[in-house]
């Protein structure tokens, strides 16, 4: 693990939420689900693994998200389930993640999940394996580029306006739950200490 790498580890573990004390947070939301926020360091910048949804799923078709899902009965927790859905969505292998924090738990609005999101350390460079039947593609991208493309944005789902936030990957939008998330981990890692020259991580791919 690089210098800066081990760094972020550590910075994210003083301004993350135990993982123990976030899954004891009610949620409103019929149905408890978890997903994994992978961050890596790479070039000096942290970067974030999202994923986008088949477009012809049945709940959030075509959204981008974080890997992670529903929790299944006899699981230990629901840091269990986000390593065990990245490793079936994304390919990522558990032994792979670090986990070094949870965020403030969140719920989706028109499929009712309470969602608990867990930060996990990971390798620059790894190699996906994509879910056929669930995940289009992994995304990659630096805070840094997903912060510059944020703003309030009018949506239009089920015929009605909503006003949101969201961050702008391609033509696409980050919004919902996933942004929430996303926007609680960029006010988090502001608070690490701010990141030195690169380190010499691997190249940009």
């Amino acid at each position: 693990m690089s210098a800066r790498a081990e760094s972020l580890r550590e910075g994210l573990r003083r301004v993350l939420l135990d993982p123990q004390e976030a899954m004891g947070v009610a949620v409103a939301g019929r149905t408890r689900a978890a997903v994994l926020v992978p961050l890596y360091v790479e070039r000096g910048e942290i970067h974030v693994v999202l994923t986008r949804r088949r477009a012809d799923l049945r709940r959030h078709p075509g959204e981008i998200s974080f890997p992670g899902g529903r929790h299944e009965q006899g699981e230990r927790d629901l840091v269990a389930t986000a390593l065990r859905e990245a490793k079936e969505e994304i390919g990522l292998p558990s032994e792979g993640v670090e986990i070094v924090g949870a965020l403030t738990p969140t719920a989706t609005i028109a499929t009712g999940y309470a969602v608990y999101p867990f930060v996990g350390v990971i390798e620059p460079g790894m190699r996906w394996t994509l879910a056929p039947r669930e995940v289009d593609e992994v995304i990659e991208r630096s805070l840094p580029a997903l912060r510059a493309r944020f703003g309030r944005r009018t949506l239009i789902r089920r015929g009605l306006p909503i006003r949101t936030d969201a961050y702008a990957v391609g033509e696409d939008l980050i919004w919902g739950a996933t942004a929430r998330i996303l926007s609680d981990l960029l006010g988090r890692v502001d608070r690490v200490t701010a990141p030195g020259p690169p380190d010499g991580d691997s190249p940009a791919r």
